[in-house]
């Protein structure tokens, strides 16, 4: 019997990405004022960041409720007695908690559910989700499959190019990056994930500046699994670095996804993000 994957919405992981792998999303909520909406189900990518854009509230985000979660397992137990729960940092988000506790509120007590701390978000999860989901459809049980998913957590790289952290820090999530607040405005921070919490990498004065630089940064690694490229609004600049690695990178897949709602929220407009898996054993 095939384990189960769980993941959530910040895994970026939509539509075509997940469909042959029965990955099971769980969302986390976007709020606009008193309007709620699950992430990518009852709102869409694109409709999100119209509001963002163009709305006059600022949103906000929640966590899935421990029961949620507790209602996810007991379907999937239906067909399955193992599943595996790979969730984004603890650092950013509630959700591990929540997927936790959401264990003792299952009312399938014979399944085995095992939640694992990510310390990572958006691409640099997603890609350890698919992985992680295409072992188990070779057969892995979920001991095995645990470990493998923690190896494949140190080979996960992540690196996001910001317009600007004003919705970093007004949504609290701003993390190491505390650093990059004085800087002038012209000048886009790029972050990455260091210890489940965002970090400051380095700075640079344009976008076209920053497509270069996540460029060079994915040429740094000599031997890659796979590369999931990502955007708010700027799917321009996401296409133009997308063309760049592929020509580098011919034989290795590129994988394209838009930023979660929620995510999104804190990323704001004009955002791209580069996330690359190192090869096993490299």
């Amino acid at each position: 019997m095939t384990v189960s994957i769980v993941t959530d919405s910040l895994s970026d992981l939509a539509g075509g990405l997940i469909g042959k792998l029965d990955i099971t999303v769980v969302p986390l909520t976007v709020l606009f004022g008193h309007e709620t909406f699950l992430d990518r189900v009852t709102i869409s990518t694109d409709e999100f960041y119209h509001r963002l854009v163009h709305g006059d509230v600022w949103p906000a985000s929640t966590q899935p409720s421990p029961q949620d979660f507790a209602n996810t397992y007991d379907k999937l137990a239906e067909t399955s007695n193992e599943i595996l729960v790979i969730i984004l940092s603890s650092k950013l988000s509630g959700t591990v908690q929540s997927a936790t506790a959401g264990k003792r509120l299952m009312k399938a007590k014979k399944c085995r559910v095992e939640v694992i701390d990510s310390q990572t978000v958006a691409g640099g999860l997603g890609l350890v989700v698919l992985s992680a989901a295409q072992k188990a459809r070779e057969g892995a049980g979920l001991d095995e499959l645990i470990e493998f998913t923690q190896k494949a957590l140190k080979r996960s790289h992540f690196l996001v190019y910001f317009d600007t952290l004003k919705y970093l820090t007004k949504g609290g999530r701003i993390g190491k990056a505390q650093g990059f607040l004085g800087s002038v405005l012209s000048i886009k921070p790029i972050l990455n994930i260091k210890d489940g919490e965002m970090s400051p990498v380095t700075r640079v004065r344009s976008n076209s500046a920053g497509i270069a630089y996540l460029n060079n940064y994915v040429n740094s690694f000599k031997d890659i699994d796979s590369i999931l490229i990502e955007h708010t609004t700027s799917v321009e600049s996401a296409d133009q670095l997308a063309k760049i690695i592929a020509a580098a990178h011919p034989k290795v897949p590129i994988l394209r996804s838009t930023v979660a709602p929620v995510a999104g929220t804190y990323a704001g407009p004009n955002a791209f993000a580069v996330s690359v898996l190192e090869a096993e054993g490299k």
